[in-house]
């Protein structure tokens, strides 16, 4: 008897101070969480949860408590997960669309307990966030079909806000129409620009008027309110379904790989190492500068997977560069390389650094 009390006593000692520990530890967390809302982190990071796992169990000496202790480490940090679910309700994240809009379901996926704000359009999502409307916003920046979206492009190279992370996502155009609509009478389809282009050889096949909309989902509730069986919609499965429509025809999109990258929008440049740098510059116009400046970048070990060139919108003639980088310009190397590429440049920004994630 006298054993189990004073096993009974070490316990309740050592849960005295686990308590103890579990506030200190929970009050991090919310550090945590307030680093990520300003950098716009997801709360799940796959990678440093395996790190801290790796790390803590190695201490566990005993194999069998090991085990045990791996469970419990993970019970852990579920719980501080929902704590900082909890706390992310209050994030406010702007997209551009209304619900149903690809945009709102990658920031959806992205904050999943986030409040999540409609914008009529890229321009007001992305001034929502540099006034303080919003605390980050989500939106496009390239298709694998239809190419880059210039006008988000643009207001980051003219903007003040920086990615801080990227995210692909899977994109399923679908025909979609009122409840009882035959697709073989849809005489005429409407959608964003973008789906269009995605679309276009069913379109020219199905000899379809097209009529373009703002946002793929808007275009789903203009076909669910106009009620006419001949005009359909191309937009997600997922918009259909809010807007009480059907899917006539699912995947109608040219390629069987269509996906979108989304960029995380923020304040603040992210204090995180990541694997890409998103740079963009203009050079002055002089022979062989665009060459000389694209040596540089080489000369110290950054590989270009990206370059194109975008006109200045208020400076007629005048172009501007966007290059993606393999590596992280926020090094002592990547320093030097900038400012030695200031040299040919008349203006360069480092617009943010990511690791691509798929949603």
């Amino acid at each position: 008897m006298a054993s189990i009390e004073n096993a009974r006593k070490k316990i309740n000692e050592i849960d005295e101070k686990m308590a103890r520990l579990f506030v200190e530890r929970m009050e991090a967390s919310e550090e945590v969480f307030e680093y990520k809302k300003e950098n716009g982190l997801p709360i799940t990071d796959e990678n440093r949860e395996a790190v801290v796992i790796k790390n803590n169990s190695e201490r566990v000496e005993n194999e069998l408590y090991r085990n045990y202790y791996i469970d419990f480490i993970k019970d852990v940090m579920e719980i501080s997960k929902k704590y900082q679910s909890y706390l992310q309700k209050g994030v406010k994240v702007a997209y551009s669309g209304i619900k149903g809009a690809f945009a709102h379901i990658a920031a959806g996926q992205i904050f999943p307990d986030a409040c999540l704000e409609s914008y009529p359009d890229f321009v007001s999502a992305y001034r929502a966030v540099e006034t303080g409307e919003c605390d980050l916003a989500v939106l496009p920046i390239e298709n694998s079909y239809a190419g880059e979206v210039s006008t988000v492009i643009d207001l980051i190279y003219k903007g003040s806000l920086y990615v801080t992370g990227v995210h692909s996502l899977e994109v399923n155009q679908n025909l979609v129409g009122i409840k009882g609509a035959d697709k073989s009478k849809i005489k005429t389809v409407i959608s964003h620009s973008q789906a269009l282009q995605q679309c276009a050889e069913y379109i020219k096949e199905n000899n379809l008027e097209i009529v373009e909309e703002t946002n793929t989902a808007i275009a789903a509730r203009k076909v669910a309110d106009l009620n006419n069986p001949e005009i359909g919609a191309i937009s997600s499965s997922f918009a259909a379904e809010i807007y009480g429509l059907e899917v006539l025809e699912k995947n109608i999109n040219k390629s069987n790989v269509n996906t979108t990258r989304f960029a995380v929008l923020s304040r603040i440049k992210t204090a995180e190492k990541n694997d890409t740098s998103i740079l963009m510059f203009s050079v002055s116009h002089q022979a062989g500068s665009l060459a000389k400046a694209i040596n540089i970048i080489g000369k110290y070990g950054y590989n270009m997977t990206a370059l194109r060139s975008r006109p200045v919108k208020d400076t007629p003639w005048q172009y501007y560069f966007y290059a993606e980088l393999d590596g992280d310009t926020e090094t002592d190397l990547g320093k030097i390389m900038l400012r030695e590429l200031g040299e040919f440049c008349d203006t360069i920004k480092v617009a943010g650094t990511y690791t691509l994630k798929k949603l």
